[in-house]
């Protein structure tokens, strides 16, 4: 085949494969409305770390937090895998509240916790995200890798830019988030990049699952 029209055909093909893929998106998106649209308690959504083992404090905590959240009358969302994840659904379980799981589909990741009792699976991690932050009143982020900071970054701007209400981000222990927020603190804020007063009205830290529950249901009332 000539060059010119090996060239179209390939153009052609790259056109198909990028349309297909914008209808892939849309079904995505279609089916993930169509189940959450579902829930009939307002959620809070708690992200940490898949790695995070059963016997670490972490998950006592993050599964005592869940608990605690859902005896408030709130359901749990979290990212549907192992670790923190799974201790949010257990705990959500642990209160007989809606434990939703936003499962992303990954190469080299665990599948789906026991826990979740509301799943959608996901392709394509912007749509994932668009969902935690509709269907959330609140977040509480554990400690975690980069995937937590993006979490916890994408609800930040959005807040900051006015595209969302801004709603509680709540940062679960003081210890592991101290050297970020004093970074934020610091280096952003003397640099000029960013408001002391946003962080202040953005973000709160805590200690416990008790500090957790008060402070959201200290600022949300069902």
């Amino acid at each position: 085949m000539p060059e010119k029209q090996q060239n179209i055909v390939d153009d052609l093909a790259s056109l198909t494969t990028e349309s297909w893929r914008t209808l892939r998106i849309l079904g995505e998106m279609v089916q993930a409305f169509d189940t959450l649209n579902g829930l009939t308690r307002s959620c809070v959504s708690i992200f940490g770390s898949a790695r995070v083992k059963e016997d670490a404090k972490e998950y006592a905590d993050a599964r005592k937090t869940a608990e605690l959240l859902g005896q408030e009358g709130f359901g749990i969302i979290t990212g549907g895998g192992p670790g923190i994840m799974e201790a949010g659904n257990r705990g959500a379980c642990d209160a007989h509240t809606e434990s939703v799981g936003l499962h992303i589909t990954l190469p080299h990741e665990q599948g789906c916790n026991d826990y979740v009792r509301i799943r959608c699976n996901f392709r394509y991690f912007f749509l994932r995200k668009f969902m935690f932050v509709k269907y959330s009143m609140a977040y509480v982020v554990m400690p975690g890798g980069m995937g937590t900071i993006d979490e916890l970054a994408e609800a930040f701007v959005l807040a900051q830019t006015a595209r969302i209400r801004p709603f509680p981000i709540v940062l679960f222990n003081s210890a592991y988030w101290q050297g970020f927020v004093n970074w934020l603190r610091t280096s952003m804020v003397d640099g000029g990049f960013i408001n002391a007063n946003e962080i202040d009205r953005l973000i709160s830290v805590c200690d416990s699952p008790e500090e957790v529950r008060d402070s959201i249901c200290k600022r949300i009332i069902l």
